[in-house]
C-alpha cells in the first residue's frame, strides 16, 4: 500500500518521474494482487498456455493479454481481460476463442489443447476455496461450453468434481478427434492443509518450465484411470472437421474413438501404439493402421495397408515417434487417429506424442535421467520435422514452377 501511495503522490504533483514510476507499478500489478491465495500456479501447465496462446493470436478480437490471465484470481485477471466485461468468465473466454481458432486452422491438437485449458483450476484466495464458475457468457463452442474448470482438490467433493470434469472434457476431445487421455493431464495437485496461513498448497511455479512444473515435478494427480477414461469415451463419434470422411458410418466411427483411445492409453510405449490399433482396425500392425481415420470408410481396411509412414526420426528415448502415414484425401497425414491437411501439423503432433511418453516414463519411473532429455529430444524431433517440410515445399515450388513452364 505504501508504494502505492507514493505512485499516487507522485503522479498528483506532477514530477518528471512519476510516469516510469506508475509504469513500473503497472508491470507488477499482476504479481502484487495475486499473492495471499493458493498460489502461484498458473504456469503449473505450461505447455497448454503455450498452445493456446498460440492458437489464440490467430485472432484476439476481445484483445484478451495472454491467457495466463484466465487462470488469476479476478483482482490480477482483470488487468489482462481486455473486451471481456465479466472477470469470471474471461478463463472460458480465453478457450473458446482459441479453440475457434484452432478448429478454423484445422488443428485438432490446438483444439484439444484450448479444451484442456478450459478445464485447468484457477487460482484463488486460499486453500480449499472453490473459484466461481462462468455464468455471465456461454461459449460459442459446444466443447468448451461442456467443460469447466478444476476446484481446488482441498474443497468439500473435490475429487468428485474434478472427476466428472476430467470425464467429460475426455468426451469432448474425444468427439473431436484428439486423444481422451490427454485429459488425465488437465488434473491438479495433492490436496493442501485448509488454514495453511502461507496458502500455497501443494503447488508449483516455474515460469520458464517448457512442459510445466506440475509434469517436471511429478505433481499432478490424475482424477481417473485410464480405464474409466476408455469406458467414458466409449460411443462417442470423432465428428466435424476430425473426422469428416468417417462421420456417417457407426462402424468405422467407432474405430476413430478406440483408436484414438487405445494408443494413448499406453503413453509410455510410444512406439507400439500404431500395433493396439490392429485390434480395433483388425489390420496388420504398421504405422499405416492409421490410415482408415483419413479416408472414405468403404475404403478404409484397403488404403490401411496403401500408407507411407514419412516420419523418419530415429530418436527412441521413452519409444519413438508415432508413424505419420500418408494416403490420399484432402486431409493426407494421420497421426494416431488424428488427420492433418499438412505435414507440418502431423510432423508436431508426433513429436508431441512422442514427449508425452517420455515424460510419463520419466515420471513413472521406467525411464532414468530426468526430463531434460525428452525436451532435447523434441526439439531434434521438430527440427527433423521442420527440414522435411522445407525440402516439401521447395519440392511443391519446384513442381509448380515447372507446371507453369509447361
Amino acid at each position: 500500500m505504501k508504494y502505492e501511495t507514493a505512485v499516487v503522490f507522485l503522479a498528483f504533483f506532477g514530477l518528471s518521474h512519476a510516469a516510469p514510476m506508475t509504469e513500473k507499478r503497472s508491470q507488477l500489478l499482476p504479481r502484487y494482487a495475486i499473492r495471499g491465495r493458493e498460489v502461484p500456479q498458473e504456469h503449473s501447465h505450461n505447455k497448454f498456455l503455450d498452445s493456446v496462446r498460440t492458437s489464440l493470436n490467430l485472432n484476439n478480437p476481445d484483445e484478451i493479454q495472454d491467457p495466463v490471465f484466465g487462470l488469476l484470481g479476478n483482482a490480477a485477471a482483470a488487468v489482462g481481460q481486455g473486451k471481456i466485461t465479466d472477470t469470471d468468465c474471461l478463463h472460458q473466454a480465453t478457450a473458446d476463442q482459441a479453440f475457434t481458432n484452432a478448429k478454423a486452422a484445422g488443428d485438432v491438437v490446438g483444439q484439444t489443447d484450448a479444451l484442456v485449458f478450459a478445464a485447468l483450476e484457477r487460482n484463488t484466495g486460499s486453500v480449499g476455496l472453490e473459484s466461481v464458475l462462468c455464468t455471465a457468457i456461454t461459449a460459442v463452442n459446444p466443447e468448451i461450453a461442456a467443460i469447466s474448470q478444476h476446484q481446488d482438490p482441498a474443497a468439500d467433493g473435490a475429487a468428485a468434481k474434478n472427476k466428472a470434469i476430467t470425464l467429460e472434457l475426455a468426451k469432448q476431445i474425444a468427439s473431436i478427434g484428439g486423444d481422451p487421455t490427454v485429459a488425465l493431464q488437465s488434473g491438479t495437485f495433492a490436496p493442501g492443509t485448509i488454514g495453511d496461513p502461507t496458502a500455497a498448497g501443494n503447488t508449483c511455479d516455474t515460469v520458464d518450465d517448457v512442459e510445466g512444473c506440475i509434469f517436471s515435478q511429478n505433481l499432478l494427480v490424475e482424477d481417473a484411470t485410464l480405464d474409466e477414461i476408455n469406458a467414458a469415451v466409449a460411443g462417442v463419434t470423432a465428428s466435424g472437421d476430425a473426422a469428416t470422411a468417417v462421420a456417417t458410418d457407426s462402424t468405422c466411427a467407432a474405430q476413430v474413438t478406440s483408436t484414438v483411445t487405445v494408443a494413448a492409453a499406453a503413453a509410455t510405449q510410444a512406439a507400439d501404439c500404431p500395433v493396439q490399433v490392429t485390434s480395433t482396425i483388425t489390420v496388420d500392425a504398421s504405422g499405416a493402421t492409421q490410415a482408415p481415420v483419413a479416408t472414405a470408410a468403404g475404403d478404409a481396411a484397403t488404403d490401411a495397408t496403401a500408407g507411407t509412414n514419412v516420419q523418419t526420426f530415429t530418436g527412441a528415448i521413452g519409444g519413438a515417434a508415432p508413424a505419420i502415414t500418408e494416403t490420399a484425401g484432402d486431409r493426407p497425414f494421420t497421426v494416431n487417429g488424428n488427420t492433418f491437411v499438412n505435414i507440418g501439423a502431423a510432423l508436431q503432433r508426433s513429436c508431441d506424442i512422442q514427449n508425452n511418453a517420455c515424460f510419463n516414463a520419466v515420471n513413472s519411473g521406467e525411464l532414468s535421467g530426468g526430463t531434460a532429455q525428452c525436451q532435447d529430444q523434441q526439439t531434434a524431433c521438430n527440427a527433423s520435422g521442420n527440414a522435411k517440410q522445407a525440402y516439401n515445399d521447395n519440392a511443391d515450388a519446384d513442381a509448380n514452377a515447372g507446371a507453369s513452364a509447361q
